[in-house]
């Protein structure tokens, strides 16, 4: 997805020239035929997060368009007030593009995870929140919100899922149909939540906008009173969502997310996967669980 943010961003800095990029410290390299092109609207601002969002903000204040890209945690926990303030409160328009989270870069600690992004950012209210399953899926998101005039939050992985959707923001896709439950798959969750659900009576809802949420497409495809959420981030950031898109109705809400906990040993993100049931066999699991309730 990475590889794709480049190309994507060069592309809109090519044809909109109210963009700027800036970028934490992260992604230079990758963004060097920017500089070439376009080196008074591409600065790498270093590691001084909190001031990459405050020059953003002044750059959204003056009429341009900011894209700010760096590792999750940086942008999202180190910085959240400047995010709060500067752009939540004054209501200003920009693209704020995250590599790393939940723990793609497992090995470097707990200073380098950050699966509490999406659960703290909509806490922020018109923080739009997106995430993209695959590069092509990006691309497609990233082009029809970055200039929508509101603060939008762009959550990359290292992980893909193996095929692309015709995804819209804002909008959720109906993968599968069933009547026994309603599985939401979030981004790149969906492959193993496609294998999970094989050969059940379930209806599987992938959704690469979190925020705003599909309420319609939600209320339109739960027959039952059972929801399975698979999150790959901290479990918990939905229920509220999913609560009010079906109230009145009562709903039973169960969990596949990265616990609440600090991952306090090492490993690589596939194996944090596994032991937090983040996989094709724990959805299985936590599935038939609840048809079986």
């Amino acid at each position: 997805m990475r590889k794709q943010l480049v190309k994507t961003v060069a592309g809109v800095l090519k044809s909109d020239p109210r963009t700027a990029v800036l970028l934490g410290d992260i992604g230079v390299f990758g963004f060097r035929d920017c500089f070439k092109d376009f080196p008074d609207r591409v600065y790498n601002i270093g590691i001084l997060e909190q001031a990459t969002i405050g020059m953003a903000a002044g750059l959204a204040i003056s009429g341009m368009i900011p894209i700010v890209h760096t590792i999750a945690p940086f942008l999202v926990e180190r910085a959240y007030e400047q995010l709060k303030l500067d752009f939540g409160y004054q209501k200003m328009g920009g693209n704020f593009v995250s590599v790393g989270a939940s723990y793609d870069y497992a090995a470097l600690g707990s200073t380098h995870h950050c699966p509490a992004d999406v659960g703290v950012l909509s806490q922020i209210p018109e923080m739009e929140i997106v995430l993209p399953g695959t590069a092509q899926e990006f691309d497609c998101l990233f082009r029809e919100a970055y200039a929508d005039g509101n603060p939008t939050y762009f959550r990359l992985s290292e992980q893909s899922n193996a095929t692309s959707h015709a995804v819209h923001f804002g909008k959720a896709e109906v993968v599968q149909t069933g009547a026994a439950a309603t599985v939401v798959a979030v981004g790149t969750m969906l492959d193993a939540v496609k294998e999970a659900a094989a050969g059940h009576d379930v209806t599987v809802l992938y959704y690469t906008t979190l925020a705003p949420f599909d309420a319609e497409t939600l209320r339109a495809n739960c027959l039952s009173a059972k929801v399975l959420l698979c999150e790959p981030y901290s479990y918990g950031a939905l229920p509220t969502a999913v609560t009010e898109a079906l109230a009145p109705r009562p709903v039973r809400i169960v969990h596949v997310g990265v616990p609440h906990a600090f991952i306090a040993h090492y490993g690589k993100k596939a194996e944090h996967d596994a032991d937090f049931g983040l996989t094709a066999a724990g959805v299985r699991r936590k599935l038939e669980e609840l048809l079986n309730e």
